[in-house]
């Protein structure tokens, strides 16, 4: 099981230390949720703090736009170093289009899809896309309880990527935990997303530990 910390829920006043423990953790990549207070009902950081947290990260950037029109900022986030770039199927008019760019910056392309939103809406571009995250808590505020309607997304999800031919990672951002994560795996999951699971743990370097073994 793969694992990326969501840093919505570190501690901003000290983020050197985060990333000193982050960095020598089991940990494989670092969750970013960019949100502008417009697609989502909440702002988080931007690029200026995102580029001090880029230079202190030694993992793989998982770069998470819950914004309106996020093919503004494929060059921006390009420019983090960004490993994968991920965007909202609801998000984006031009979802194919938007895809494309993020390859053609060198990018991993993943698309979201909200709790509310059917797998079915994949079917054609699924075979275009490196990973699908689904959301399961509604995006926008970081500690919110798992959707339990998520498990049998998960197993939707996996049935089509697997009789597409798609090699689409599955990723899941919302309410991840020990109990939950074990679900997920279960039921398909490649990735997840954990923020306060592990960045609120007495030892969080040992959380990623034991969600990676899942």
């Amino acid at each position: 099981m793969m694992v990326s910390p969501s840093l919505l829920a570190a501690n901003f006043a000290d983020l050197r230390s985060e990333m000193e423990w982050f960095n020598q953790s089991t940990a494989d990549w670092l969750h970013l949720d960019i949100m502008d207070g417009v697609f989502v009902p909440n702002i988080s950081f931007g690029f200026p703090v995102l580029k001090h947290v880029a230079k202190l990260c030694k993992k793989p950037l998982d770069v998470h736009l819950m914004i309106v029109q996020p093919e503004k900022f494929v060059q921006e986030v390009k420019d983090l170093g960004a490993y994968l770039m991920n965007v909202h199927y609801e998000a984006c008019t031009h979802l194919h289009r938007v895809v494309g760019q993020i390859h053609e910056a060198g990018m991993k392309a993943g698309v979201t899809l909200n709790p509310a939103t059917p797998v079915s809406v994949l079917k054609d571009i699924i075979q275009d896309v490196d990973l699908v995250l689904l959301m399961s808590v509604n995006p926008g505020f970081g500690g919110q309880k798992f959707i339990p309607h998520t498990i049998e997304k998960v197993k939707e999800l996996r049935k089509l990527i697997n009789e597409t031919g798609s090699k689409a990672l599955i990723e899941i951002d919302g309410g991840v935990n020990q109990e939950t994560g074990k679900q997920l795996k279960d039921a398909g999951a490649d990735v997840l997303v954990a923020g306060s699971y592990v960045f609120k743990a007495p030892d969080p370097s040992d959380a990623c530990t034991r969600l990676k073994a899942l």
